[in-house]
Parts: C-alpha cells; structure tokens; sequence
C-alpha cells in the first residue's frame, strides 16, 4: 500500500478543494504557461464573464492576437507593479476606458449587484505538479491559482517520510527564484511579481513565507497552536493541518485574505520590499472580533441600535512577538469599515490609543493599500492646535481612525465616552498596552485600581499602562453607551480581567466556576515555542544560588565572603558580597564582561534594575567609577523620570540629562541613544521595565523587589528576538527562583526554571513507558485495516494513528508536571 505516500497527501487535499468551490482538474499542469506565470484559459474565462464589453473592444483592436495582448500586458504590470497591487486594482490597456478588473473582493456592502455577481464568478484553481522553470524541470506540488494569477505555491511532506522541515528545505535549496548562473529569475517565485505566499505543509504542521531568497529565506509557523503550547491539536477527522484548506483556503476566507489583509510594505521611493501575510493566530483573532462584534450590535426587537451591544468589552490577550501592530492595525481597519444587515455604519469613528510610532503610518499604509484612499487616519498629537480642537476635527471630519499617545487618551477618552452619551455616536475604542509616567487627568481615579505598591511607585516616577487608565475611568462610571471596547495586552493584571474578560456563562454572575477569560489568547509558551521570543527563565539565576554552585554547593555569610578573595577556582563575579552598590557594581560590570558582552558579537546590551530614582543615581554614579578605574570600553546609561535630590552625591537636584549622570547624551531620546553602539548597560528606576523594546538586550540585573506581573513585564525586556540571539543571563540579587516561576506561570502555565539535569532520567523514563501499556489491540488493528485497504485513504491513517501518538504526548506532559509539583 502507499497510503503514507505524499501523493495520497495531495490527494486528499485536492479532492476538498474540488468538492468545495476550487476548480481542478488531474492534468491542468498542461494549461500553465510557464513563461507568462499565468493559467490563461482562467484568466480569459474570467474578463470573457465579467467584462464582456473590455473583451469584445480588445478583439475588435487586436484580432487574433487580444488574448496574447492582454495575457503580455498582464505579465508586464505584474512585473512593474506586483502581484497584489493588480489583483486589487487590475490593468490598464490603449483602447480602454476603465482598466481590466481581474478579481472581485467582497464588498463592505452587499447592495451592488453587479459586484455581487462578480464576486461569485472569481476562479479559484488548484494545479497540482506545476513544471513552473524556465532553466530546468522542477515542480512545485501545488499552486493556487485566482482568475488565472498564481497567488499561492506548497510543497507538501507526509510526515510518515519527511517532516515540514524538509519542504522548508526544498523552498530554501531547489527553489530560488533567482537560479545562479542563470539570466532571468523565476516568475513564479520572484518577489514581489509571483506569488503572494508560499507554504511548507506536512501533515501536522504548516509554515510559511511571502518572500523567497534561497537558504536566506524566513519560513514563520502558520499553526493553529496546541493546547497554549506551539504545534497543531489532534484531528479526528484526519490531517492535523486540514485547517489550512478547509478553513484558511476555503473560497469566502481565501479571497478575503487576498483582498484584505495581506499588506504591503514600500521604500521611501514606493518600491515593494516586503509584504506581510497574517499568522494564524492574527487571523483567527481579528475574524472572531469582528464576528462578535457584529453579532453583538445586530438590531433586535429586544436592543435596536444604537443601544445594542452596549458596553461590550473584548480583551486579546497575545503575547510578546505575536505581531501585536499588525493585529492592531487590522482590527481598526475592519472595524471602521463594519456594517449590519442594514447596511448602516457600526461605529463612527475608531480611537487607537498606542505608543508604537510605527502604527499610525502602518495604518496610513495598510489602508491606502487596500483603498488607494489617503487622509482618513488622523493623529492627535496636540503640536500644531490644542488637542481637544484636534480631537473634534478628527471626529467630525470624517476620519475613520484616530490614534493618540497615552499621554492624549485621558482626554480622548473622556470626549469619545461624552460624544457616545449626548450625540448618540458610535466607537470602538483600542487599547494597545502603552505605558507613560504623565498620567494627566487619570491621576486621581488611579488609587481605585492600583495597588499600594503601584501608587508608591507612581509618585516615584513610575509608569502607568492604558490598562490603568481605562480601568480608572470605567470604575469611575456606569457601562458606556454606544462605545466598544477592544484591549490588546500580553500580561492583563487581574482588574483588567475583570472589566474586560468573558464568563463562560455569560447569564450568570462571575463566580469560582465561571472566571472571566479573555476573549482570545496567543501563549507566552507558543510564542517561545515557535521562536518569536525567547524563554528568559532559562538562566534566571538568584544570586545566592550563583555563589552557592561557584563554590560547590557551600553556603554563604558575611564573613566568608569577605576571605573570599582567596578562594581559589571561584569566578570573580560572585566572589564579591553584595552588601552594597559599590559591590553590586562590581558584580554585574564583571559578570556582563564575561557572559553578556560576547553575544551577538559583541553588541549585546544589559539592563539593571534598581529599586529608587535615588538608588538609580548613586548606581549611575558608581558604575562609572568602576568602569573608569578598570579602564573597560563599557558605556551607560540612565533612566528616571523627573528628578532626584541626593545631597550626598552633589549638591544640585539630578535628571536624566545631568551631564554628571549621563554626560554624552546631550538631550537624545534615551531610546534611541541605547540603540546605538556607544552604550552597553541601562540602568532604569521605574522607567522603561515595560513597554521597551530594544532586541539587543541579552543581560538583566536586578536589585529590586518584583511580584507578580510586575516580575513577567519586566524580565520579558529580554525575549524579544534577534538574528544569533539564543541566550539570556538574569541575575537577581532580591527575588527567589520560586517567586519568580510563580509569577509566570499565571501568563506561562509550563514555565520552567534550568536546573541541574540527570543524565539517568531519560533512561528511567523509557524503562516506565515500556512497562505501561499505552495502546490496545484494537488501535493497532484499526491501524493495520486502514493501511490493507486498497481503496484508503490517508486521512484514515492519520485518524487511527493520531489519538495513539497525541495520548503518549499528554501523558508525558502530565508526568512532567507532576514529576514538578
């Protein structure tokens, strides 16, 4: 039998698209025009259908030769323009009044019927064994073809072969789209004139990438997530991966992909260098908001808008690395373009409220990329008007998104929740977790949400999150009319739960048997596990368990350590006792020499946290001493809002541009100083253990009290992903290791500490699982019917198999926690 056979694979996939509104046909391979990149039959199908006039006008001009005359001018304007740019907005051509259209995309609303009409008549294909070289005979497994234009390649793997892995190497290695040695690239495979996306599928898992460049080439996971864990859940219905084209590809979705979300990214001079394509957990979060959205606001006879769906609250708890600016802009985009059954508008305006500078013109771009429409996203900045005069003219104006800062959402806030109550106006209101020490208005409705700690470090010169201030303003008030709420954060602390979180059941009171949750969820543990951050507990080490394992396992006191200087074989950044900064000092300037500094070749970066603004300026002022009487080539920095009084350091009150503090940084955003080679360590006091995201940082130091989310936000400055960056160093001279594994697991339910490995257990552990009996007869007999049966077919084995493989995997993993606990 060759049920495990790739082909069966194709098979499989290729008989659900057919039978779910794809075309196909076994020997269309023979239609593709290789030279062109295009199927042609599809493409003339598909002006013949919905442009008959362009047609007729076309062969009255050109004769015999219309059908090359437009396929060549196809080919010339996707080589000019790209491949998502004519699909969206088609191809001009002499003798023509309009350009040719050469897809329809759904309509926001549904009251054209002409482009009704066209919508239905889009031409989806699939082609299997695609000969797509000029230069040789290769074929690609299947390519997915829309009105005759190429906008998907896969390469499939039964991973009763090969894995996901080896169709990523075949991507990487045996299809470039540039051959060497060779005169003219691939049209298929070239960016951005090919196709928008090219995927590795095996039977469990799916990666993608919309840019091919040989063994340079990015392949991102395109998995639905397992559990909170990376990876694909069981399928009892087959392949794991069925997802992928009974739901992703499925002819409503795939269109609205292509359509909708799929952004390009340009140069100053607007050339294309980049595009972006959803992961799946953006797409699966982004369709169930507006599904619920929707749904929510519908008119009934029970709630006619505008009242309906009052106060309705989503929280998208998505973690570092997710794409969380990506999923931001999307959400805003469709929100703002939302209608009911009724045809009538949801919302009159949506209000962002985030500090990534680069969201405001990612809007501007996404949407001009979508609508070659400019001009409707505004940005309150308060600089050339008062905000509030801003703010109304964004409003009334007929902008369809308004971003501001932190700073401005007190007051943004505040006029929306104003206009909603007496004008009767509609938002969607999305918080991106932002995070400012200028608390503005909000200052006095914070001490209802924050905790004793939390104030404490407020007054400071702590920051404040969009979590506090809406919390803040919600607690001060009854349930907002006509406003929605969308709340995007990694870590949401308990009261934003509260507020915004989901009950099971929602007709009762939240209870121990229905907490609210969030709305959806993109894991820490996947995020880690799928590479886009990386795990920082690895090596978390508290500093008494550092000297404890540098000097085999003795315990420490005072005394000891100051005869320490004698004790042979013990490094030298943990002979030193931290009983004071002095010491500290030494610690960490010696311990980033050795394990931070080489990283990354040389460019890593650390940051120390400590417990005041007065302990950050006597730190500073020690650090540099230190440096300097070692002659080291180590430069830092440091950072604290406001400023400090220190008698004891000089005589005048200290900020962050005190040439005492930092000399060199002569009035630079911190920022972007730190980004630059000339520092190495920031020193940060309330300041910046939030919200920073700066990749190079591979070394933390920390000499402050941390519980709770506190602990996860400011640890996880170090995730963030970088090329060759696969190491972390923590050094904690005032949490434990226990306090710190409890605080993330709340966000991290498998987090895990590094400790000392036995080599033995993994012989203990195959010696239990080969006493236990983990399957019966009749597994393995449905097993070996399927793989008998002539007429299988491969989503039977991998259903008979599947619950066998997927019941060792969790077992395993409760083990494990147990074995923990």
């Amino acid at each position: 039998m060759s049920l495990h056979k790739e082909i069966e694979f194709e098979n499989d996939i290729c008989a659900h698209l057919v039978a779910h509104e794809w075309l196909y046909a076994e020997n269309d391979y023979t239609g593709y025009d290789r030279a062109r990149a295009l199927f042609p039959a599809d493409v003339l199908a598909w002006v013949q259908a919905t442009q008959p006039q362009a047609w007729e006008t076309l062969t009255k001009n050109n004769g015999a030769a219309a059908e090359a005359v437009l396929l060549d001018r196809i080919r010339k304007q996707l080589d000019d323009r790209g491949t998502l740019d004519v699909l969206r907005h088609g191809v001009e051509l002499l003798g023509l009044r309009q350009p040719v259209s050469l897809a329809q995309f759904k309509p926001a609303l549904a009251m054209n019927a002409t482009l009704q009409a066209w919508y239905a008549a889009n031409r989806l294909r699939v082609v299997r064994q695609v000969r797509y070289s000029m230069h040789n005979e290769n074929a690609i497994d299947l390519v997915l073809f829309l009105n005759g234009i190429p906008v998907a390649t896969v390469e499939l793997k039964s991973d009763y072969t090969q894995s996901v892995e080896d169709a990523v190497d075949q991507y990487r290695f045996d299809r470039h789209p540039r051959p060497k040695g060779q005169p003219a690239a691939e049209p298929l495979l070239d960016f951005p004139r090919g196709a928008l996306v090219h995927f590795a599928l095996s039977n469990s898992a799916a990666m993608m990438t919309t840019r091919l460049l040989g063994a340079a080439t990015t392949f991102l996971p395109f998995n639905k997530g397992d559990d909170g864990a990376a990876g694909n859940p069981v399928n009892p219905n087959g392949h794991r991966t069925a997802y992928l084209w009974e739901e992703v590809w499925a002819r409503d979705s795939w269109l609205e992909i292509i359509g909708r979300y799929i952004v390009t990214k340009r140069d100053s001079k607007k050339q294309i260098t980049s595009s972006i394509f959803p992961r799946y957990h953006q797409l699966d979060a982004t369709r169930k908001l507006i599904a619920a959205v929707l749904a929510e606001h519908s008119p009934s006879p029970q709630a006619p808008l505008p009242h309906a769906g009052e106060g309705s609250k989503y929280l998208i708890q998505h973690s570092a690395g997710s794409g969380k600016t990506n999923s931001i802009a999307w959400s805003a985009h469709f929100l703002a373009d939302l209608h009911d059954a009724q045809h009538k508008k949801l919302f009159d305006s949506v209000l962002v409220v985030s500090d990534r500078n680069v969201l405001d013109a990612q809007l501007q771009e996404a949407i001009f990329d979508f609508e070659r429409t400019s001009g409707v996203v505004a940005t309150i900045k308060g600089e050339s008007a008062s905000k509030s005069k801003e703010l109304a003219e964004a409003l009334s104006g007929g902008k369809k998104i308004v971003v501001c800062t932190i700073q401005t959402f007190p007051f943004a806030l505040k006029a929306v929740q104003e206009l909603a109550a007496t004008q009767g106006k509609r938002f969607a209101v999305i918080a991106d977790e932002a995070h400012s020490s200028q608390t503005g208005s909000a200052a006095a409705n914070l001490k209802a949400v924050l905790s004793v700690e939390e104030l404490q470090e407020l007054a400071d010169g702590g920051e404040v999150s969009t979590e506090d201030i809406l919390a803040a303003q919600m607690a001060a008030r009854a349930n907002d009319v006509g406003i929605t709420y969308v709340a995007f954060t990694a870590t949401p602390k308990s009261k934003t739960l509260e507020l915004f979180g989901r009950r099971p059941n929602p007709t009762l009171p939240a209870g121990p048997d229905n907490l609210p949750a969030p709305f959806h969820v993109y894991s820490m543990r996947q995020a880690i596990e799928e590479g886009f951050i990386l795990d920082v507990l690895k090596n978390y080490t508290p500093y008494n368990l550092a000297f404890k394992l540098a000097s085999e396992g003795r315990e420490w006191d005072e005394t000891e350590v100051e005869r320490s200087a004698a004790m042979k074989g013990i490094m030298r950044w943990v002979r030193l006792h931290p009983y004071n900064i002095s010491q500290k000092v030494q610690v960490v300037v010696e311990h980033f020499r050795e394990n931070v500094s080489p990283l990354l070749e040389g460019r890593a970066k650390a940051m120390v946290v400590v417990g005041s603004r007065l302990e950050a300026v006597r730190w500073q002022l020690a650090i540099d001493q230190y440096i300097k009487s070692q002659n080291y080539k180590i430069s830092s920095l440091v950072a604290f809002s406001g400023e400090v009084n220190d008698k004891e350091s000089g005589p005048n009150p200290f900020t962050e541009n005190s040439k005492t503090l930092n000399p060199n940084l002569r009035g630079r955003d911190m920022r972007e100083a730190f980004k630059t080679d000339e520092y190495q360590i920031l020193l940060v006091a309330n300041k910046f253990q939030t919200g920073f995201d700066q990749p190079l940082l591979c070394g933390m130091y920390v000499d402050k009290r941390l519980a709770g989310i506190q602990a996860v936000q400011t640890l996880s400055r170090l995730n963030r992903a970088y090329p060759g960056k696969d190491t972390t160093y923590i050094l904690d001279f005032v949490n434990s290791a226990e306090e710190v594994l409890e605080a993330f697991k709340t966000y991290y339910a498998t987090a895990t500490l590094a400790g000392v490995t036995d080599p033995n257990l993994v012989y203990d552990l195959r010696a239990k699982l080969d006493a236990t009996g983990h399957y019966d007869d009749n597994e393995v007999e449905r097993v070996v019917t399927v793989e008998m049966n002539p007429n299988g077919a491969q989503y039977e084995l991998n259903a008979a198999l599947e619950p066998v493989a997927d019941r060792l995997l969790k077992r395993y993993a409760v083990a494990l926690v147990n074995f923990r606990r």
